[in-house]
């Protein structure tokens, strides 16, 4: 299942090379709320793995973004003690138009980590 996120980045953080193959990347991202007339402000990391590690590049920290993220689990034991890690693997970034103070779904740019030279009435057979 995937899920989405809008937000300010905050900030971004080098690329770790963890291994020989496996590379990862982390980013933070503001989330600011209004409930019940107060202003509730959240803050978000997110991990990019492998080639999706260059998705932040073309984002500036203060940009408004929307993360399209998976949520990944895993369970590790050590010494007798179990503990539980979650992660939020972001595979994709939009970064979102200003246009005065209102949002529409005209604000939103191309996705930054795809690029298609097809023309918009291609169609996309692809199972995934």
């Amino acid at each position: 299942m995937s899920y989405e996120l809008t937000g300010k980045l905050i900030a971004k953080y080098e690329t770790l090379q963890r291994t020989e193959t496996f590379k990862l990347r982390e980013f933070a991202v503001e989330k600011t709320e209004e409930f019940n007339g107060r202003t509730i402000i959240n803050y978000v990391k997110f991990q990019c793995v492998q080639d999706k590690t260059t998705i932040i590049d073309r984002v500036n920290i203060g940009d408004e973004i929307k993360v399209y993220f998976n949520i990944k689990g895993s369970k590790w034991e050590k010494d007798g003690k179990v503990n539980y890690i979650t992660n939020l693997d972001a595979w994709r970034i939009e970064q979102i138009l200003q246009s005065g103070s209102s949002k529409t779904d005209s604000d939103y740019l191309e996705p930054l980590d795809t690029f298609s030279a097809a023309p918009p009435d291609a169609v996309d057979d692809l199972p995934f």
